[in-house]
């Protein structure tokens, strides 16, 4: 029964991405702002639904149930496609560039399908398809169309690069770090995403927070990026020694 709750947990994304959907449809300032809401809940379920799975030994206890599938169908959509959705039906990329929004599809779809995708070692393999935080982003601090479109391709072209990223969720004191980090930094969104976005004065006050809240994947990428060039050097350092 509690393996069972625990997928029924996970599914709660299922439902969370169709009301996303409804919203995006919407096309309201007030409708997107709930969406950015709802994918930062679905982020904090995909977050915590391992954790409950690994107490319940849930592939023991449920074998024939596959939840990493489930988990990803959800995932597809509340960290690429509804996110990428929302980027078009608000506009934020510039007339006549909305064809650049096939390129993270594509690229998403390339990454969920690898099976090195999640490294030994504990870390993502190319970037790990955080859309919803690109679109959430571009959205808010309202960046020249040159720099959204920069954006979109560059963060395409680094999920074929295989760089290691951080898996907060997973075990090592750096990955605890990272995830004692994104609790207060998931605060600070969820606040901003709880004001009134069509009041000017408001409106303004989350745009500096989601400024302020850029600590965190500042962290993020800059010790990712760092853990790979660590590793890339010892690599070569290995090759050199070894001929």
């Amino acid at each position: 029964m509690l393996a069972w709750c625990v997928h029924g947990y996970t599914a709660l994304g299922l439902v969370i991405a169709a009301a996303i959907a409804v919203l995006i449809v919407e096309g309201t300032e007030a409708s997107f702002q709930r969406a950015f809401l709802l994918m930062l809940v679905a982020c904090v379920i995909d977050a915590t639904d391992g954790t409950l799975a690994r107490l319940v030994k849930i592939k023991e206890t449920l074998p024939q149930f596959d939840g990493a599938r489930l988990d990803d169908i959800i995932d597809f959509q509340t960290y690429t496609s509804l996110p990428l959705l929302l980027i078009w039906r608000a506009g934020v990329l510039p007339e006549g560039w909305n064809w650049c929004l096939l390129a993270p599809l594509v690229a998403s779809a390339y990454g969920f399908c690898q099976t090195s995708a999640k490294t030994d070692d504990g870390y993502f393999l190319g970037f790990p398809s955080y859309w919803n935080l690109v679109a959430l982003y571009l959205y808010y601090l309202q960046l020249p169309g040159a720099v959204a479109v920069g954006s979109l391709l560059f963060f395409a072209g680094l999920t074929f690069v295989p760089l290691r990223y951080l898996y907060p969720t997973r075990r090592g004191w750096l990955n605890l770090v990272s995830f004692a980090l994104a609790l207060p930094w998931t605060a600070l969104l969820a606040y901003a995403l709880s004001l009134n976005a069509t009041h000017p004065d408001e409106r303004a006050h989350i745009r500096q927070l989601m400024i302020a809240s850029l600590y965190y994947p500042a962290y993020y990428f800059l010790v990712s990026w760092r853990i790979s060039l660590r590793i890339w050097m010892q690599r070569r350092g290995q090759d050199a020694l070894s001929r």
